[in-house]
């Protein structure tokens, strides 16, 4: 048997899979808040108990770079090793996979009801593809055709130096540079980064913040939830979220953009992570394509590169469980293999 996680740096998402059911019928799942647990092993160890199995084999997509089989998270303070892991858990190997890689292992095998287009575009069906995912952290990663197959790569694209458009998110990066220093564009597009185009917007008397929202975000730990109800769900809404919410779309369209022809993205572009299927209203509008495509004189590039939103809930454990099992089927085969040529 396969568990396989997706490590969040809010939520991790496991699942159990036999070697012949597939990625798309875990026996057992479950989800636990991260950082309710000291370290990896433990959720894991608690989720086994709780299954009742015994596996032989792990995956997990974790939320930082992967380096000779260890990770340090970037929105979690854990370090994991997987061969350290897979002896303490006594399993037969564990795979460590950056989360967006495993992310984008799954883009090949997405089914049309797990996607919503924003744009048709003309795509090229061994293009590059390109993958970001504004979640609790901004996450970024890229597939590449080798002939027969696509092969998913890990990025950090989402630590790379943001860049402003127009005078206002100009303000907005000498306000986040007094407070940090360096600005990355996940501090202005993920779900840590709303709460800093919130503050800005707030502090500059763009909008006026209501007394009773004030008073409700000093009460929360993570603001990021309150200020997208506020945005799309109340009524009225309140406009200083409402414009958050739209700088922050405009910002994550021109970032896709850039990535598109950083990579020539010809095989399209895939928006996952926790918050692009909540913030469908507005990425469905017409401003979201015109900021992804605003890139002037290759402006006409963008134009021809499909857009999907992911919206399958459990995209990275399905990609974590598709590499998994191939990588268990392959490891099977040659055993058989093996033993075959043994007698």
């Amino acid at each position: 048997m396969l568990i396989a996680g997706d490590i969040g740096g809010t939520n991790t998402r496991l699942a159990v899979y036999t070697l012949d059911g597939g990625p798309r019928s875990p026996l057992y799942e479950a989800q636990y808040a991260s950082w309710d647990y000291p370290n990896l092993q433990t959720i894991v160890a608690h989720f086994l108990a709780e299954a009742k199995v015994e596996a032989q084999y792990a995956v997990f997509g974790i939320p930082g770079p992967v380096v000779h089989g260890r990770a340090t998270g970037t929105n979690i303070p854990w370090t994991v090793d997987e061969m350290e892991l897979a002896q303490v858990l006594g399993l037969r190997w564990v795979r460590l996979l950056n989360d967006l890689q495993a992310i984008a292992t799954a883009v090949p095998i997405l089914r049309a009801d797990e996607l919503v287009t924003l744009a048709q575009g003309e795509p090229d069906p061994t293009g590059p593809i390109a993958v970001l995912a504004p979640g609790t952290g901004l996450g970024e990663a890229y597939l590449v055709w080798d002939g027969a197959r696509y092969r998913p790569q890990a990025s950090e694209g989402g630590h790379t130096d943001w860049a402003p458009a127009g005078e206002v998110q100009i303000e907005l990066l000498r306000f986040l540079q007094a407070r940090y220093g360096h600005v990355s564009c996940e501090r202005v597009c993920s779900g840590r980064g709303l709460p800093n185009i919130y503050a800005f917007l707030r502090d500059t008397g763009r909008a006026e913040e209501p007394r009773w929202l004030a008073e409700a975000l000093a009460a929360v730990e993570d603001p990021t939830p309150l200020i997208v109800e506020a945005a799309l769900k109340r009524d009225p809404p309140v406009p200083l979220c409402q414009q958050t919410l739209e700088m922050l779309v405009a910002i994550l369209a021109a970032q896709a953009g850039n990535v598109a022809l950083h990579l020539l993205a010809t095989g399209g572009v895939y928006l996952a992570g926790g918050m692009p299927p909540h913030l469908l209203p507005l990425l469905q509008r017409e401003a979201f394509l015109k900021a992804f495509c605003g890139k002037g004189r290759l402006s006409y590039m963008l134009e021809r590169i499909p857009v999907h939103v992911i919206v399958q809930p459990e995209v990275g454990r399905l990609g974590a469980a598709h590499y998994g099992l191939e990588c268990a089927y392959s490891q099977e085969d040659d055993r058989a293999n093996a033993a075959g040529a043994s007698r």
